[in-house]
């Protein structure tokens, strides 16, 4: 099988990880730039070219950095309407980057998430602060990625003068209740199709609320519940994603879902559990990838 990796580098771990595992099970796999991809848009025959090389792969991996979400799937519609077998479809990475989109949706579908606010005007600071049980409470970025742009505010004045900032420059924000009871820690959820492959606690740095490995945060293999285990499923069902990773925080009222990821990491991932989660990746592409077998799973 002719399979191409979208990232931006060959020696990221993850890509790399990718594309060992894709040769060890026999498959011809090069890694490409999506950003150096070009695309003639043309009826009955749309092409995707590299460096003047028109491609043509049996399934491709998007792994589209957060910065270039557009582009990266443009590319990836581009594949499909090719009829491309791709790991996760371009509509389904795209609502999983859109923070109050894919919480729109998972509320929608009756999935668990801490009590979260959104507002346009700072006339309204009191009720959003409000809605998420007033302080402390976590103001995020819709935008951010990897806990960059998402901050604890400890008051209430403290909150107001966040939202405040933040819409100062016009950003769009939500306002989330603070889990106090998870102790600064939540678990990852690797989905690969309909089952949860893998499973790891990260527990942040001391002085720490965010439990990003990228911040300092340590990761430990964890066994979920059932429950746990059902919400990380129906999330990445819920955004379309074939292969996700699930943030989850054990609150006292259940599981609650703190993000979807379309593009999980797999090094601390792998280092912690010891799974082969690439190679399950590369294990799903063959069982999957099939000629005109795109169509979009998601529900909005």
């Amino acid at each position: 099988m002719d399979i191409v990796i979208l990232s931006r580098k060959a020696s990221l771990y993850s890509t790399r990880r990718l594309r060992e595992a894709a040769v060890e099970r026999g498959h011809d796999v090069r890694v490409v730039d999506y950003l150096r991809c070009y695309m003639d848009i043309t009826s009955h025959r749309p092409r995707v070219l590299y460096q003047g090389e028109e491609l043509v792969p049996d399934a491709i991996i998007p792994r589209i950095g957060a910065s270039y979400t557009f582009y990266g799937t443009a590319v990836v519609r581009q594949f499909e309407m090719m009829g491309v077998f791709t790991v996760n479809e371009s509509q389904a990475i795209n609502r999983s980057r859109d923070k109050l989109r894919s919480t729109q949706l998972l509320a929608r579908d009756g999935v668990g998430l801490p009590v979260t606010g959104f507002a346009h005007s700072t006339k309204d600071i009191d009720g959003l602060i409000s809605i998420a049980g007033g302080s402390p409470c976590v103001v995020k970025l819709i935008e951010g990625t990897q806990g960059v742009g998402v901050i604890l505010a400890e008051t209430k004045k403290a909150a107001q003068a966040v939202i405040e900032a933040f819409r100062g420059l016009d950003a769009n924000i939500l306002v989330q209740e603070f889990i106090k009871e998870a102790g600064g820690s939540d678990i990852r959820c690797i989905v690969v199709g309909n089952r949860v492959i893998a499973t790891m606690k990260r527990q942040a740095a001391p002085g720490e609320f965010r439990s990003n490995l990228h911040r300092g945060g340590y990761a430990d293999k964890i066994k979920i519940t059932p429950e746990e285990r059902t919400t990380a499923k129906r999330a990445a069902k819920t955004m379309g994603l074939n292969v996700a990773g699930v943030d989850i925080l054990r609150s006292n009222h259940g599981p609650v879902v703190m993000e979807v990821n379309s593009s999980p990491g797999l090094e601390g991932i792998e280092g912690a559990t010891e799974v082969d989660v690439a190679g399950k990746v590369i294990e799903f592409i063959e069982q999957h990838a099939k000629p005109g077998r795109q169509r979009d799973k998601g529900k909005g």
